[in-house]
């Protein structure tokens, strides 16, 4: 069964501060999946209402709350369910081959994610919800035949192509305990314009990204996306053994780059290529009916000042295991017990990520890991105690050192050394990011312990960090916007 997460608040929503400024937040937050931007723009603009109600009339409407009773009660804060469908039918033949979006659509969500808008309006708290959830739909009414269908296990993404909008909401509330204030959706056609219309979104990865599927192909460093490209980016699933989790983080990397460029580009500025974009932007949008200019100009006027560091990311905590169901394939189970406390955060109006300080160290983002690289240091630098301080840095910055330092059985060398085994290049790689200027000797055979020994030319350990960081016992593993765009 699935587990059900209620919230002991009263079914009541109460107001957490003045009622004009806390609706809007929200949906700036909703759209930033692709038509997110739309309402970003809008919310720094501080333009006119009569040129806010002229952007709004381009969305298209869906009434995602009709008739749901008994749902979870409120807490502080907006929340926003955001789903991504797989609409293609606006793309040319020419983009579709392109970026490799042959086939028929399979009418359901490509991607869903739960955004949390705090009562302060100072946090927004993305959620990305796994696709291949084990879910437990309610009773509804099919909405291909029309037949009453009981209660049933499914794919957490087949919801959508069942009953619509409204049976996602009320599949995600039940499955969650959250109360949805807002329901945001955006095909393939509306992101890619989007994401065109802000003039592209700049993208940084530690290895190449390469997905046969999609057609992606990145190279190590920055890239700077179109809207094609950058579905290709969000789309793919088969760039490693991660397929759906990597993919969720890559998302929410995109959507910190997206929020990063909107915030920071002149196009808030300027009301007529506001305009534009705004229009582009939200051409195919739909929203529900209670999503309106009132909200967004109310929007404007809270989000001033947003950066990259006032949003966090993550993803549902997942059991160790697959599961297959019977009739449905194989599905991911949520944590029974870290997925309640994430949700509780979300009713709770609290922060999931740790945020840094304004003057806090930022880590170079590495391949692999630090915990997951195994380190033994030598000191072969003619200084007393380098061994044990750059042993003690290295185990600061998360790798995993062994045993003591000892001299070096180089004798003193000018430069720094890593000797690794080629079978794992990718730790050595990572290793030599914390250790600027350093030489890297393969060693064949030598096994998944690096070598490492401190010559004379050494002179400080680099912090870095893993591109996603590692679930804690008791905790949940979230980044910050800051941490997800490009140095």
């Amino acid at each position: 069964m699935t587990a059900h997460f209620r919230s002991p608040r009263p079914a009541r929503r109460r107001a957490a501060r003045p009622a004009p400024r806390r609706r809007p937040p929200g949906k700036r937050w909703g759209l930033r999946i692709g038509a997110a931007a739309s309402v970003l723009v809008l919310a720094a603009s501080g333009i006119g209402h009569a040129m806010v109600t002229g952007v709004e009339s381009g969305l298209g409407r869906v009434d995602a709350f009709k008739g749901m009773s008994n749902r979870p009660g409120g807490g502080d804060g907006l929340n926003f369910l955001v789903v991504g469908t797989d609409g293609r039918d606006k793309l040319t033949a020419a983009e579709k081959q392109k970026y490799h979006l042959g086939g028929a659509p399979c009418h359901c969500t490509d991607t869903l994610m739960l955004v949390h808008l705090s009562a302060d309006r100072d946090r927004a708290s993305v959620i990305s919800l796994p696709r291949d959830s084990y879910a437990e739909v309610p009773a509804h009414t099919d909405a291909v035949t029309g037949a009453p269908r009981p209660v049933h296990a499914i794919k957490l993404n087949a919801a959508y192509a069942e009953g619509g909008p409204n049976l996602t909401v009320r599949t995600v509330e039940h499955m969650t305990g959250v109360h949805i204030d807002h329901y945001l959706e955006v095909d393939f056609t509306s992101f890619m314009r989007s994401v065109d219309a802000v003039g592209g979104v700049e993208i940084c990865t530690v290895r190449p990204l390469r997905d046969s599927y999609t057609g992606l192909a990145l190279p190590v460093g920055k890239s700077q996306l179109n809207g094609g490209q950058a579905l290709q980016y969000v789309r793919s699933r088969h760039i490693d053994g991660s397929a759906d989790l990597g993919r969720m983080q890559r998302q929410q990397r995109f959507l910190a780059a997206l929020i990063h460029k909107i915030t920071s580009s002149g196009v808030l500025m300027n009301p007529i290529r506001f305009r534009d974009v705004a229009d582009t932007m939200l051409r195919s949008v739909r929203a529900d009916s209670g999503f309106g200019a009132n909200d967004l100009v109310d929007l404007g006027q809270a989000m001033r000042g947003f950066s990259p560091s006032s949003s966090e990311f993550t993803s549902v905590p997942l059991a160790s295991t697959a599961q297959t169901v019977p009739g449905v394939g194989s599905t991911v189970r949520w944590d029974p017990v870290q997925a309640p406390k994430l949700f509780q955060a979300i009713r709770e109006d609290k922060p999931i990520a740790a945020h840094r300080g304004g003057k806090a160290p930022r880590g170079r983002v590495v391949d692999v890991p630090p915990g997951q690289v195994q380190v033994q240091v030598d000191n072969g630098s003619g200084r007393a105690g380098a061994g044990t301080s750059v042993a003690g840095e290295l185990h600061a910055t998360g790798f995993a050192t062994t045993d003591g330092p000892s001299a070096s059985s180089l004798g003193t060398v000018p430069r720094t050394v890593v000797a690794y085994d080629p079978r794992w290049d990718r730790s050595a790689r990572s290793l030599a990011v914390a250790l600027p200027g350093a030489e890297l000797h393969p060693v064949t055979g030598q096994g998944p312990v690096m070598q490492v020994t401190v010559g004379r030319d050494h002179r400080a350990v680099q912090r870095v960090r893993a591109e996603e960081p590692p679930q804690k016992p008791g905790g949940i593993a979230a980044i910050t916007g800051d941490q997800a765009v490009c140095p």
